[in-house]
């Protein structure tokens, strides 16, 4: 039976974990909350604690690799400020632990690594944007997505394949939850790029299938980037003011005026290379 490692079982890592395991894999899951130890443990995850900072992990994180061929890192850059309120954010925390993290991975019986990141790295780029496309952050969590995509494709010790997502939304995430009843929104007419839960979690089972199933050979699927967003591009306003209104909630109000940013991410690749398709489409 195969197992995999999924370092971070949060909004997506868990119901992630808990369809790998409806496949036949036994999975390690990390979280960095005790309270979440025991729902682990009843959805059938081999529970660990373990916590990455910028200078040390807490936890057994030898024991969580132990056996994995295969590391899912799905962990957000949360940024935090210095003691002082003033100063700017701390420029290389998640890479730090990203860094921390990867003589483990070398000293393990790890071979692959799915990295989840962010279409975030490509900025404010306008028009079609392409996996070649070149990717130009602009906030300090893309940022040090991108530094830490670079770290781990370019280590020789394991493969990695990085899987840039749009907006993440699901049944119980929108961003119009928290729009709603808003006035003077920027961007109206700037397109969405999202992408659904089940659309992820169908993406990287798609990836984690055997060269044999998927008809690709295994070292063209790790080493990868890919982009996943859905087939589905209305702008800001139409798509959040039709939210609200199925939802019931205050329709958000938008400036008048063209938007600056034109940007729609591409997801042929996914489709072309994983053959795979959306689930989700109309989001």
């Amino acid at each position: 039976m195969k197992q995999i490692s999924i370092l971070g079982c949060g909004w997506l890592g868990l119901p992630l974990a808990k369809k790998l395991i409806e496949k036949g894999f036994l999975v390690n899951g990390s979280t960095t909350s005790e309270e979440k130890i025991s729902i682990l443990e009843n959805s059938g995850i081999q529970p660990f604690l373990i916590a990455l900072e910028s200078n040390t992990i807490s936890g057994n994180i030898e024991k969580f690799l132990a056996a994995s061929k295969t590391l899912i890192i799905d962990i957000p850059p949360k940024l935090r400020r210095n003691s002082n309120d003033s100063s700017p954010l701390l420029r290389k925390t998640f890479v730090e632990k990203i860094e921390n993290l990867i003589p483990f991975i070398e000293k393990s019986t790890i071979e692959n690594v799915l990295f989840v990141s962010s279409t975030s790295v490509y900025g404010t780029n306008n028009g079609v944007v392409t996996e070649t496309t070149l990717a130009e952050p602009e906030t300090e969590s893309g940022k040090q997505l991108l530094e830490a995509e670079s770290l781990l494709q370019n280590n020789k010790s394991f493969k990695t394949t990085v899987l840039r997502f749009g907006g993440l939304i699901g049944e119980d995430r929108n961003p119009i939850t928290f729009l709603a009843g808003r006035k003077n929104l920027e961007n109206p007419d700037t397109p969405i790029n999202l992408i659904h839960q089940d659309d992820c979690i169908g993406i990287i089972l798609e990836i984690l299938r055997t060269p044999e199933a998927s008809g690709q050979n295994d070292k063209l699927v790790w080493s990868q980037t890919f982009n996943a967003v859905a087939p589905f591009h209305p702008t800001r306003k139409e798509y959040y003011t039709q939210k609200a209104k199925e939802l019931n909630l205050a329709l958000p109000e938008f400036e008048a005026g063209k938007s600056s940013n034109r940007k729609i991410i591409s997801n042929s690749k996914v489709a072309d290379f994983l053959k795979y398709t959306f689930v989700k489409t109309k989001l």
